[in-house]
């Protein structure tokens, strides 16, 4: 249901408050790990760049929710900046607990407008569906033992949460802001994508100097992909649909869910492969 009626923006955002799960990042089951698993953990590249990107969304999004005039809407923003918050305790937690030094990654800008928010919805759309297909080959490979993969699901499944409630707010807020037309959606929508993409590539781009203004990157971060050998962008796809269908079925049946990225996805795995095609532009020889 997508009307910008009151029974709309009741459903969704009681949906997203009685959904939190209460738990402390310092209670959680930590499994014991061997001195390869902690050095294989050491290896991957992108917890600096995770590390501050769950503490600038937890700012800005319980900022930006104090702004917000709508009591119902601003209880569900208060609750996501707690969990995005928490996201950050709980690498932090991690970290600590294996005795994982990180580089400090200087704070953003102090930005919580409502551009912002737009900015980091978008963000946190892509790094959801890329970080759901990171963690999906992780779990086939086994490249965390499974007590420790069953904590990452907390983070995933929270995530998936925060796309779910903003891509329905925003279709919320287009209809009773009267821009609720298929064009309008259709434009909006890829602007906003467009916008999130740009800042991505701006901020891991080659000598950017101002990393810490991407607030939504974080387990999609740079150098993910360092973590596997041999993987091929078809491989990666297919783990990004089928992660982003396991952990969507878990929101209420009657929610939007994030469409437009394993829409995407999905023609893109419908392409042949590029050996294929090469084969079949060969020119065809036949005899002198």
């Amino acid at each position: 249901m997508t009307d910008g009626s009151q029974a709309h923006k009741t459903l969704f955002c009681q949906s997203f408050i009685e959904t939190h799960r209460q738990f402390e990042p310092a209670e959680l089951p930590w499994p014991a790990l061997d001195a390869v698993s902690i050095d294989r953990l050491r290896s991957i590249p992108f917890w600096s760049v995770a590390l501050a990107a769950e503490k600038n969304a937890g700012v800005m999004v319980t900022r930006y929710a104090r702004t917000v005039t709508d009591p119902q809407i601003r209880e569900a923003l208060a609750m996501q900046g707690v969990e995005e918050t928490r996201h950050g305790r709980l690498l932090e937690e991690m970290l600590a607990f294996y005795g994982i030094d990180v580089a400090p990654v200087p704070a953003q800008s102090d930005d919580f407008s409502e551009r912002a928010f737009l900015d980091f919805g978008y963000e946190e759309c892509i790094d959801s569906f890329l970080g759901m297909g990171i963690f999906g080959l992780a779990r086939q490979i086994q490249l965390f033992v499974p007590e420790l993969t069953d904590i990452f699901d907390i983070v995933m499944l929270e995530e998936a949460r925060h796309v779910t409630f903003f891509v329905i707010w925003i279709a919320y807020e287009r209809i009773r802001r009267g821009r609720g037309a298929s064009f309008f959606t259709a434009v909006s929508t890829g602007l906003g994508y467009a916008r999130a993409v740009k800042r991505i590539v701006t901020t891991f781009a080659p000598g950017a100097k101002d990393a810490p203004k991407t607030q939504g990157v974080g387990f999609g971060a740079e150098g993910a992909f360092a973590i596997f050998d041999d993987i091929t962008w078809r491989n990666f796809l297919q783990s990004c649909v089928s992660e982003q269908e396991r952990y969507m079925s878990a929101m209420p049946s009657d929610l939007l869910v994030p469409s437009v990225l394993p829409a995407i996805a999905k023609l893109m795995l419908r392409l042949p492969s590029l050996p294929s095609v090469l084969r079949r532009a060969e020119p065809i020889r036949t005899a002198a």
